[in-house]
């Protein structure tokens, strides 16, 4: 693939000597009018890429927060065609800060690879991870993807045996996501940011790619503590907790910024 905008964002991070900071929100959650609104204030409080989630009705991966927030979404009709309209917008203010598509295999399977991929990079976006597909079965999802440049997110876990980690570092695009612990998303575990460091600079010795946290990064503390040995953190279910209750976009505006303002502010210290 040639270089992309994720690529180049990492870039500017490296030569600043800086940690990206990913936060997660669910496309069409807290309203559908809140979703551009949103990220375009998760971009001024000090986002780097924007991981959009594209809501499912069977999301097993992640735990009630996120589920919840799915659910809600789809009641809007925030389908497939609603998350790459939203992300059309989002670029006709923002044509530097990365999006990745955050779900699962079965919207791609329906569509097709190939025209998945096609229609999501003429809408602007630049991954998408699939965190049902397995990396052993991702071939031809992977070269659909990279045909049209886009980038195939790979997750890495506390489970998985050396051999598939190098596997996973070979294969992987854009950045590799380890996931701290084994589990689903939001889940209250408390993070082990020792252990998952071990792992951290393990990966980084041998991925070609950035490679960045996520799973149980609440707040500034969890997300300064895992960016030690990491190249970014991933925040997810307490950015989307924090929105839920929003009564109006403004207010889920404010929420989405208050809540960035101190991880920023944590991982330039």
């Amino acid at each position: 693939m040639s270089v992309t905008r994720i690529d180049e964002c990492f870039a500017r991070l490296r030569a600043s000597g800086r940690k990206a900071l990913i936060p997660f929100i669910t496309a069409g959650d807290p309203a559908l009018e809140a979703t551009v609104p949103v990220m375009h204030e998760l971009v001024a409080a000090g986002a780097d890429v924007i991981e959009l989630g594209v809501p499912f009705s069977d999301p097993m991966a992640d735990g009630p927060t996120i589920q919840r927030s799915s659910e809600r979404a789809l009641a809007r009709g925030a389908g497939r065609r609603y998350v790459l309209d939203t992300v059309a917008r989002f670029r006709e203010q923002d044509a530097l800060t990365p999006v990745v598509l955050m779900g699962y295999l079965n919207p791609v399977e329906i569509r097709g690879a190939a025209q998945f991929a096609a229609e999501a990079v003429a809408a602007g976006v630049d991954g998408v991870l699939l965190v049902d597909l397995p990396p052993e079965e991702a071939q031809e999802t992977r070269a659909a993807f990279t045909a049209a440049g886009l980038a195939l997110i790979l997750l890495a876990s506390p489970t998985s045996s050396q051999a598939r980690l190098d596997g996973l570092c070979d294969a992987a695009q854009g950045y590799l996501y380890y996931v701290s612990f084994a589990g689903v998303t939001g889940a209250s575990e408390r993070l082990d940011s020792a252990a998952a460091g071990e792992r951290l600079r393990l990966l980084r010795s041998r991925s070609t790619v950035p490679v960045v946290a996520g799973f149980g990064i609440k707040d500034a503390s969890s997300a300064a503590a895992m960016a030690v040995d990491a190249d970014g953190v991933v925040v997810g279910s307490a950015l989307v907790a924090a929105m839920a209750e929003a009564g109006s976009v403004a207010e889920a505006v404010r929420a989405a910024g208050a809540f960035m303002a101190p991880l920023r502010q944590a991982l330039d210290a």
